[in-house]
């Protein structure tokens, strides 16, 4: 069966490129990079290039970057390492549509006796900027804001933020999982002082990360071990993905003006053919600060969940809007927090393309994905004669229990 990938967002193909720049370091160079003998000191060398490509993408110094084992890692190493650095400061700032690597962490501190604010956005995904300013207090430790929507793509103003936390005194940190890779990045321009990014968002495996501390930045380390990463995260360096992540981050500084043009060209063509042959569907999310890849569509009076079936049974890979986990009925909390429509919101769905991506496989989507809503809506309770039953709406209820779009960090 034709495999269409388009859910990047969640993981992306690790590069050919990449895989053979790591193969080596499986078998014939497996030194530890710690070691004082010639052995481990050429597998050392090969880790300082890899951070200089890594560096030189998001266009910070070799020496900011601390190696992870995912994204996950380095939001909860930001904050935590924040807070320890200040323990006099109980306030963090966040979002309430940040990935639950943030989310669910904020959620334990607050449990945990701190003082969290989650700053909302309005219905194009838009942060609420005075809300944001009200919030800083001499209390604030850090804020922390993702630089792009996992969901929406929606890309948020960080280095405005940044400038503000400046003024106030305050750490900021963002998650830029979804943006590194995908939009041009040069960090010695702004006033973030800790950014997270991860491997496998990037054409890079699983189990990679990297989190940016700009130079002078208080850092208490998150985990504790040897003299790794100058002291900022103990543990043997993981050599053969951070050789694949250097190479991976070659490629994307060379590939970003494709995804500024034809990636995005190709998302657009999507977006105008679903919407112009479904009804009731709307795009999730501000149109114009958006990453280039992606696109939130619901398709009013169906279920995401089935949605994805069926265009799984014709080989097409695509998320959810929902936020849904196993027994739990709670839509997306991105797209709850916009106030999507009821009748919306259970109907989103994602579609987030990479440099891979061909016309014939947007020709392909398009050709599949309005006869799959028509199918659906023709079995629905909510649908009949080629419009809504809005008296069924009051009373209906709709299962969740799919793959979140939120994804793995």
């Amino acid at each position: 069966m034709k495999t269409v990938y388009v859910d990047n967002n969640a993981t992306t193909r690790t590069a050919p490129e990449a895989v053979e720049a790591m193969l080596p370091y499986f078998s014939d160079l497996y030194g530890n990079p710690s070691s004082m003998h010639f052995f481990g000191g050429q597998v050392e060398k090969e880790l300082k290039q890899a951070r200089a490509k890594i560096a030189a993408l998001i266009g910070a110094a070799p020496e900011e970057i601390v190696y992870t084992s995912c994204g996950t890692e380095s939001d909860n190493t930001a904050i935590w390492a924040t807070l320890r650095s200040y323990p006099e400061k109980r306030h963090v700032i966040t979002t309430r549509v940040e990935h639950p690597a943030i989310n669910n962490q904020v959620n334990y501190l607050r449990q945990s006796g701190f003082r969290v604010t989650e700053v909302g956005v309005d219905r194009e995904g838009r942060l609420n900027m005075d809300h944001l300013r009200d919030a800083i207090s001499e209390e604030t430790a850090i804020i922390s804001v993702m630089w792009a929507n996992n969901e929406t793509g929606v890309i948020f103003p960080v280095e405005e933020i940044a400038e503000l936390a400046a003024s106030h005194g305050v750490v900021f940190h963002t998650d830029a999982i979804q943006v590194v890779g995908k939009i041009p990045i040069n960090l010695k321009e702004t006033k973030i002082d800790l950014l997270s990014l991860s491997g496998h968002k990037l054409h890079a495996p699983k189990g990679i990360g990297v989190l940016y501390v700009r130079k002078g930045t208080k850092f208490k380390p998150f985990i504790v071990g040897g003299h790794q990463e100058r002291g900022r995260r103990g543990g043997t360096e993981n050599v053969p993905y951070i050789i694949g992540l250097g190479k991976a981050a070659e490629l994307a500084m060379d590939s970003l003006p494709d995804e500024a043009t034809r990636v995005k060209a190709l998302r657009d063509r999507l977006e105008q053919g679903l919407l112009s042959a479904v009804p009731n569907s709307m795009v999730n999310g501000d149109r114009e600060h958006r990453l280039p890849n992606t696109a939130s569509i619901s398709f009013e009076y169906v279920e995401g969940e089935a949605i994805l079936i069926h265009l799984s049974n014709v080989g097409i890979c695509a998320s959810s809007g929902s936020a849904c986990t196993s027994g739990s009925l709670e839509p997306s909390h991105v797209l709850r927090a916009m106030g999507v429509p009821f009748t919306a919101v259970h109907g989103s769905m994602r579609f987030s393309l990479s440099v891979y991506n061909t016309e014939e496989e947007i020709d392909y989507i398009l050709e599949h994905v309005p006869k799959t809503i028509a199918k659906l809506r023709s079995i629905s309770p909510f649908w009949k004669d080629g419009k809504p039953v809005e008296s069924a709406l009051l009373t209906g209820t709709v299962s969740c229990s799919v793959t979140p779009a939120g994804s793995a960090h």
